[in-house]
């Protein structure tokens, strides 16, 4: 074993000279450069300093939730070279208004001459036992498609998405007229305000990421300048500085344009009004963003999720729309989490004229488990798993993971059953009480990086 691996958190050997450890503070620099180059959309010869500067932001920063320790490393003990990792960031998300914890791994990578040998699977195993012990019962991830689902993950949960204006679409000021809203750059007075307005508009998300006042600190002030997740928080005032909004872009274009990942205003608040201000500024942004990089500004987009007020009062201003992707989902106690989750779902119940105060069992049959949910007069009283004899057993069924696209309001069941032949009801009963205990709903998840 090499000396810089017997000096740090060792956690186990995996043969082949390579051994699993913990990250330190040390490995700032290391880790840097190795995902820099591991997810620079250039290739490895390209690295990408602002991966990189996120990396050594999480190793040698103070952040709300991460741990110096926070990354498992694969190290090749004969040369003390980094050559697989990825880290877990705690963080709290809720749902319906009921918080839970999740465990979010990010910046996963392999080099190439290491892949193919389950390094990933080994740190995935690592992370997840992590998480567990902290109390989160999800983990999530973004990633490539179709990757994590080798290690338990779903793609369940709506994640980004919006819509795209171009110059020909931009409103214009008359010759006579000046802004009504001026925006400016937050500062750490301001967050009492982006707080309140935050939670003002969280309430249109099924599942959003929580933060408090340390948390939207480090937004504001906690990361280095070229952090790739940086963002320009802005608020949005009067002429006279009133603040009556805020909004947040990142420090450089995507693609060729700036993008906007969130849009709040506080209550009494005119969307119509404002929004037109928050274009322009936009477009005059990103084109200062484009000659600084000598690249071309050719649009403004509001990446707000599928559903936003800004989109209704922009409808023909935002004519190219950018389809959402998706949050990968893993829950290890799938029953637990339906329990936390039951008053979100008792009421539900409860603003149904179908099925207020319904008492009854529903058994959702996901082929190699299942569940058995009981419910007394309105009240969800149990919660229980049962192993299904055959593959008729239950009132519904879901095949794999399927079930949380309908848990996190991705995808409706009669979604579902057009998408899987094998996703099945047994009565009109069952798809009503299906339908209103999981609503389709959109989130918009900005998740802590």
């Amino acid at each position: 074993m090499s000396t810089i691996t017997q000096t740090k958190t060792l956690l186990c050997e995996l043969g082949d000279g390579l051994a699993l450890r913990r990250s330190t503070p040390a490995d700032a620099d290391a880790l840097a450069e190795f995902n820099s180059k591991m997810h620079s959309d250039f290739g490895p010869d390209k690295p990408d300093e602002r991966v990189g500067t996120w990396v050594r932001d999480l190793l040698s920063r103070p952040h709300p939730t991460f741990d110096p320790g926070d990354f498992t490393i694969v190290e090749d003990t004969r040369t003390g070279q980094i050559v697989s990792s990825l880290n877990l960031i705690s963080q709290t998300w809720s749902y319906a208004g009921i918080p839970f914890g999740v465990g979010r791994p990010e910046v996963v990578g392999t080099h190439a001459d290491y892949r193919k040998r389950g390094l990933v699977r080994q740190q995935f195993a690592e992370v997840h036992k992590w998480s567990l012990a902290r109390g989160q019962m999800v983990q999530a991830i973004t990633g490539i498609p179709y990757y994590y689902r080798q290690f338990g993950y779903e793609m369940a949960l709506d994640l980004s998405g919006g819509r795209v204006g171009f110059e020909a679409q931009l409103p214009r000021l008359k010759d006579v007229e000046s802004e009504a809203y001026l925006i400016r750059p937050a500062v750490e007075s301001d967050i009492a305000f982006i707080m309140q307005v935050s939670a003002y508009g969280s309430r249109r998300s099924l599942v959003i990421c929580l933060r408090d006042e340390n948390a939207w600190r480090y937004e504001l002030l906690g990361m280095s300048h070229k952090n790739v997740n940086r963002l320009e928080i802005r608020i949005i005032q009067t002429a006279a500085g009133e603040p009556v909004g805020y909004l947040t872009h990142p420090w450089f274009n995507w693609d060729t344009g700036l993008v906007m990942t969130s849009f709040e205003l506080k209550p009494g608040v005119s969307w119509l009004a404002v929004t037109p201000a928050v274009a322009r500024y936009l477009w005059k942004t990103g084109g200062e963003y484009a000659t600084s990089a000598d690249k071309p500004r050719l649009a403004y987009a509001f990446w707000l999720g599928l559903s936003h007020p800004a989109y209704e009062v922009f409808r023909e201003k935002l004519p190219r729309l950018r389809d959402t992707y998706a949050f990968y989902l893993r829950l290890p106690d799938l029953a637990g989490f339906i329990r936390h989750i039951r008053p979100a779902l008792e009421k539900r119940l409860a603003e149904s004229e179908l099925v207020v105060g319904h008492s009854g069992t529903l058994s959702l049959n996901f082929y190699r488990s299942g569940l058995k949910l009981t419910f007394e007069s309105g009240r969800l009283t149990s919660v229980e798993t049962f192993a299904p004899v055959s593959s008729q057993d239950g009132d519904a069924a879901f095949p794999d993971l399927t079930f949380l696209q309908l848990l996190f309001g991705y995808r409706t069941f009669d979604e579902l059953q057009l998408s899987f032949a094998d996703c099945w009801d047994k009565a009109d009963e069952v798809r009503i009480l299906l339908n209103v205990l999981f609503p389709k709903q959109s989130s918009l998840v900005l998740p802590l990086a």
